[in-house]
C-alpha cells in the first residue's frame, strides 16, 4: 500500500517534496491542503503543478478514510462510521455547544481493556490506529458539521477528546504525535486537547514527562481496587492508588487539573459509600470529577441510577471538598455510546456499503 501523507507535519513535507526535487514552499502548500482544506484527492491541491500532483498520486495516498454510516440526534449530536483502507471500522462523536464544537476520537480498532459497560470491548482489539487515522477523523466530522451548520459559524472543531474507541496511552507514540498535529497543523489550542485513559500508569508518567498543557482524564469508575478490577479488568495491574499517584505526579510536572471520568451504574458503583471512599481517594488532588450517568447499551445489562441517586452521589463529593460535574447526556438515541455503531455494522454486514443510516429525525 502507498503509503500517506496524512500524519506527516510541515516540516516533514517540505523534506518530502525536497527529495522529488521540488521547492520546500511546496510542502508548506500541501500541509496547507491536508490540514486546513482536509481535501480527499491530489487534484484537489489546484496550487500545485499538474505534473507534480500526477507524481505524488503514483506514489502516495492522502489517507483519508471514507464515512459508511451517520446518525444526528435531535440535540445535534452527530456520530459517523468510518471505513479504513484496509476495511477496519472506527467511530467518532461530533458535538455542538452554544461556545464550542468539540470531536471525540478514536485511537485504536476496538480496545482490549474491556471495561464491561463499554460496546467496544464487546468486539474486542484488532490494532491501532496511525496518527493519520486520528487526524482523519476530526477532518471527517468538520466536514460534517460544516455541511450542517448552514453558515451558524459552528463549522470549525476546537475542541478534541481523545475519548472514542480504545486505549490512547496504549498507543502513545500515534496519540501524542496526532496531539502535535492537531496543535500545530490545524491551530486547535492545547488546551482544549483531552486524553481519556482507563489509568495506565505508567503511560501517564510518560505524558506528564512531555509537559504538554493538554487536560488529562481518567477513566476511574470505582473507588475500591475490588470494584475497579471487575469493572475495569484490562488495568487489572495498577491499583487505584497507583493511579492517584501517578495523576499526582502529572500535577507536578505540568500544573494541570485532572480530571477523573466517573460512569455512574446503578446499583454497582453508586452507593453513598462509593461517594465517600471517592472522596477520600482524592483528598488534597488537583482535581474533579466527571459523573456521567451509563448511556444504555442495548447488549449490557447495566442501567443509570435514578436522578435522586446521581444528585447524592454528587452532594457527597461536594460536600467533601471534591469539585464535581455531571455530564449532560447526549446522542443516546444514535448509539452515541463508545463501539455501539460499529457494533450495529458489524452485525448487518449489508450496511457496511451504505452512505448513510437514517439519523433521528428533531424532536425524536
Amino acid at each position: 500500500m502507498r503509503p500517506a501523507l496524512l500524519g506527516l507535519n510541515t516540516e516533514e513535507l517540505r523534506n518530502l517534496v525536497q527529495q522529488k526535487g521540488e521547492r520546500a514552499f511546496r510542502g508548506n502548500q500541501i500541509a496547507e491542503w491536508l490540514y486546513r482544506h482536509g481535501v480527499h484527492t491530489f487534484k484537489q491541491m489546484t496550487d500545485l503543478p499538474g505534473t507534480f500532483r500526477t507524481t505524488l498520486a503514483a506514489t502516495y495516498r492522502i489517507g483519508r478514510g471514507n464515512v459508511i454510516a451517520r446518525r444526528q440526534s435531535h440535540d445535534g449530536t452527530v456520530k459517523l462510521l468510518l471505513s479504513l483502507d484496509d476495511g477496519a471500522l472506527i467511530e467518532t462523536v461530533g458535538l455542538p455547544y452554544a461556545d464550542r464544537t468539540s470531536c471525540c476520537i478514536s485511537t485504536q480498532v476496538g480496545c482490549p481493556v474491556s471495561c464491561v459497560f463499554c460496546a467496544t470491548g464487546l468486539s474486542g482489539f484488532s490494532r491501532n490506529l496511525t496518527a493519520g487515522e486520528i487526524i482523519d477523523q476530526v477532518l471527517a466530522m468538520q466536514e460534517e458539521m460544516r455541511q450542517r451548520a448552514c453558515g451558524e459559524g459552528r463549522d470549525r472543531i476546537d475542541h478534541v477528546t481523545f475519548m472514542g474507541m480504545g486505549e490512547p496511552l496504549l498507543n502513545y507514540e500515534a496519540t501524542v504525535r496526532a496531539v502535535q498535529l492537531l496543535n500545530g497543523e490545524m491551530g486547535i489550542a492545547m488546551r482544549n486537547l483531552t486524553i481519556s485513559t482507563a489509568g495506565l500508569v505508567p503511560g501517564i508518567r510518560r505524558l506528564a514527562n512531555e509537559r504538554l498543557q493538554l487536560t488529562l482524564a481518567i477513566s476511574l469508575h470505582a473507588p475500591t481496587d475490588e470494584l475497579r478490577h471487575r469493572l475495569v479488568p484490562g488495568m487489572r495491574k495498577w491499583s487505584v492508588a497507583d493511579i492517584v499517584a501517578a495523576c499526582q505526579y502529572y500535577v507536578e510536572q505540568t500544573s494541570r487539573r485532572v480530571t477523573f471520568e466517573y460512569c455512574l451504574l446503578d446499583g454497582v458503583n453508586d452507593r453513598p459509600e462509593d461517594a465517600t471512599q471517592l472522596a477520600t481517594l482524592l483528598r488534597g488532588l488537583n482535581s474533579h470529577v466527571n459523573l456521567i450517568p451509563f448511556n444504555t447499551v442495548q447488549w449490557l445489562g447495566f442501567r443509570k441510577p435514578p436522578r435522586e441517586r446521581i444528585k447524592t452521589f454528587r452532594a457527597i463529593l461536594e460536600s467533601a471538598g471534591i469539585r464535581a460535574t455531571q455530564r449532560v447526556q447526549r446522542g443516546s438515541r444514535i448509539d452515541a455510546a463508545c463501539g455501539q455503531l460499529r457494533r450495529v455494522v458489524n452485525q448487518s454486514p449489508g450496511l457496511k456499503t451504505a452512505t448513510t443510516i437514517t439519523g433521528m429525525p428533531p424532536g425524536q
